[in-house]
């Protein structure tokens, strides 16, 4: 064990002495982590100096137990992104923007949130430059969120810096839809390929009840839209809650038989301001008895990835599927993979935990990429091997769900 120790320390001690030498900042020619060429990181804007930043010892961020996992398992990954439960972070969330064009009842008060002023909020160089720093640890999928991220005038240009990125391979957005049939084309150019649609309903009157906007049609085509160029599968969240749209469950599978939908059904989840009460969700089993009593037949699929959120299942010679996300029955938070950067910069390694950390101040700040990599990698150490459970976070203090970013 002791060798073990002593030769995960050297490991360590080498990549901090590469890091300290400047390897991201590669003379020209010379590759990332990620094999492909490395840019020169611009400058962040001038702001007053924070106080000195702590750099972490090899015990803070590889206590016994993240040890352990790395020296068992001889894929390499980023030491900094993996847990101390093991958990390798390989997906980031991106919020792009607090605003929203839509006041859906389980994402924002009805009277609507304080937003952060526009100079608080992360410009696009800071995004691209979170982005790349997590890319070069091992993160190989972004999804860019909101808000409702495609009302950010510059996010085609962010889709086609991301795509630049060497090691990315997946650039996803979720979207409520109002604006996608218009940008979906230009998107797509950019490199965007993957695509969560949010509709919770099927009823136009009820869409407006829900959303408390007009719409219904709009998300309709963006739907449409996607299916037409080629999306397989266009996923469509769909959050369902007890006396309000849970009649609406064979409809919407209904929807797979002939189109390549991901319909996901997600479990009411409490986030200030939406009034969550237990009564309102709609479990899983509850739902999946509901389907079952209309296609019996119905089966579930294999998982695809170890870190899914979703339980698939498919009505036999259908096109499309259905999904579960059942974050409150039935957590899935040993498998979790996901990462989040709210659109003021701060990093937040748990959708249900409060804990938070300011990356864009110290970008801001002139922090190095190493001394960034070094307090993300704090921010992962400390993440907990769960959430609380459905009762508890409901009594916790976290943000509204439109100021996390999903």
């Amino acid at each position: 064990m002791a060798a073990v120790g002593s030769a995960i320390t050297a490991a360590w001690r080498g990549r901090r002495g590469l890091l300290l030498r400047g390897a991201f900042r590669a003379p020209p020619g010379r590759g990332c982590r990620s094999g492909g060429p490395a840019r020169q990181q611009q400058q962040p804007l001038s702001q007053p100096q924070l106080p000195a930043l702590e750099v972490p010892s090899a015990q803070e961020i590889t206590n016994p137990r993240r040890r352990g996992f790395l020296a068992e398992h001889a894929a390499p990954f980023s030491a900094f992104l993996t847990d101390s439960f093991g958990r390798q972070h390989n997906y980031l969330r991106i919020s792009l923007t607090e605003k929203c064009n839509l006041r859906c009842q389980y994402c924002m008060p009805e009277e609507g949130v304080q937003l952060t002023p526009k100079s608080e909020l992360l410009t696009t160089q800071e995004v691209i430059t979170l982005a790349k720093l997590f890319v070069q640890e091992g993160v190989d999928k972004i999804r860019l969120t909101g808000g409702e991220p495609l009302i950010r005038p510059d996010v085609v240009d962010i889709i086609a810096e991301m795509r630049e990125l060497k090691g990315l391979q997946t650039i996803a957005v979720t979207t409520n839809g109002i604006n996608l049939a218009r940008l979906l084309p230009r998107l797509k150019e950019a490199g965007l390929n993957a695509i969560n649609i949010s509709l919770d309903t099927l009823v136009p009157a009820k869409f407006e009840f829900i959303v408390r906007r007009k719409g219904f049609h709009k998300v309709m085509e963006g739907i449409h839209k996607a299916l037409e160029l080629g999306y397989d599968p266009v996923k469509v969240n769909c959050v369902v809650m007890r006396g309000l749209n849970e009649d609406e469950l064979v409809d919407f599978v209904a929807l797979t038989e002939k189109h390549p939908l991901d319909v996901r059904f997600i479990e009411y989840m409490p986030f200030d301001g939406n009034k969550w009460n237990f009564k309102k969700m709609v479990s899983y089993k509850e739902m999946l008895d509901t389907i079952k009593q209309r296609w019996p037949e119905l089966e579930k699929l294999p998982c695809e990835e170890a870190s899914s959120t979703a339980k698939a299942y498919k009505v036999p010679h259908f096109q499309g599927k259905v999904s579960f996300i059942t974050s409150m029955s039935e957590h899935f938070c040993g498998s979790c993979n996901r990462l989040r950067i709210t659109a003021d910069g701060n990093l937040k390694v748990c959708l249900f935990g409060n804990s938070e950390v300011s990356l864009r101040d110290h970008l801001r700040s002139k922090a190095t990429e190493e001394e960034l990599v070094q307090i993300i990698g704090k921010a992962v150490g400390r993440k907990k091997k769960q959430h609380a459970g459905m009762f508890s976070i409901s009594q916790m203090k976290n943000r509204p769900m439109i100021l996390i970013g999903g």
